[in-house]
């Protein structure tokens, strides 16, 4: 095959995994065409089944070494900002009983929040976060 019809497809192949919502198959197929187009243009591959059998063996190959490391490295990790609220203080905006829910301010924000000390807590009064779930904040008193 003509060294620019490898280069072609490599590059096809890559604006492919670029346009779609990704998964990194189509990105080692057209890494693989592209380097064969480059040995074929600099003459050290010139059969046709060893360019198709090389492209298969280095797509192949790159796919099942290189694909696992690679979508670690760009998966996103969900931030644990929340985590670090445990311990804080929030000022309670409702009166809150015992194991009933109400509302918080917290680093400026307001949150729902649930009383699990064993005696009320007042309006303005300061608490302690405990746990946070999800939206959620466990206060106790200070």
């Amino acid at each position: 095959m003509i060294w620019w019809y490898w280069m072609f497809l490599g590059l096809a192949l890559v604006g492919a995994e670029m346009a779609s919502p990704g998964g990194f198959y189509l990105l080692f197929f057209g890494i693989a065409a592209v380097m064969v187009g480059a040995l074929t243009g600099l003459d050290v591959v010139t059969a046709d089944w060893l360019q198709w059998l090389l492209f298969s063996i280095v797509a192949i190959l790159s796919l099942l070494l290189l694909r696992g490391p690679l979508i670690r490295l760009t998966q996103r990790h969900p931030p644990q900002a929340m985590d670090t609220m445990i311990g804080e203080t929030a000022i309670l905006i409702d009166d809150l009983q015992p194991e009933h829910t109400g509302k918080v301010e917290l680093r400026g924000s307001t949150w729902s929040a649930r009383n699990v000390g064993t005696v009320p807590l007042s309006s303005g009064q300061r608490a302690t976060v405990t746990k946070v779930d999800g939206l959620m904040l466990w206060v106790q008193p200070e």
